[in-house]
């Protein structure tokens, strides 16, 4: 199933913000997380995440160090900040408020008996 782009950028810094409310990581582990937590029908690319991940940080959101890992790697870890708990919460809610009202107009479509099923 392709998502359509919109969608995905209006996930997306909710799903970041909350990936990193679990704690610190890096780039390619976000990506892994976003594959696992759809389970596989996300499939982020890198020309997607790092611009986020940059606005974040000039937002405020998040911040970041350069970090060598246990093979001799550097990798730029990305942290939530203050704020970004806080705009995860406010996006939160307001996911939860389009989410209530979308549920509520698709039990309200009257589906063809073959389109209904699954949706129960």
């Amino acid at each position: 199933m392709r998502i359509d782009k919109d969608l995905v950028a209006a996930s997306a810094t909710p799903l970041v913000l909350g990936i990193l409310a679990d704690g610190e990581s890096y780039g390619y582990a976000i990506l892994e997380q976003v594959n696992t937590l759809s389970n596989g029908r996300m499939q982020w690319t890198d020309g997607m995440l790092y611009p986020l991940l940059h606005r974040l940080e000039r937002l405020g959101y998040v911040s970041s160090a350069w970090r060598v890992s246990d093979s001799g790697r550097r990798r730029k870890h990305y942290l939530i900040t203050d704020a970004g708990r806080a705009a995860l919460a406010e996006r939160r809610a307001q996911w939860t408020v389009v989410a209530e009202a979308l549920d509520q107009v698709w039990r309200g479509i009257n589906q063809p008996p073959s389109a209904a099923q699954g949706w129960a």
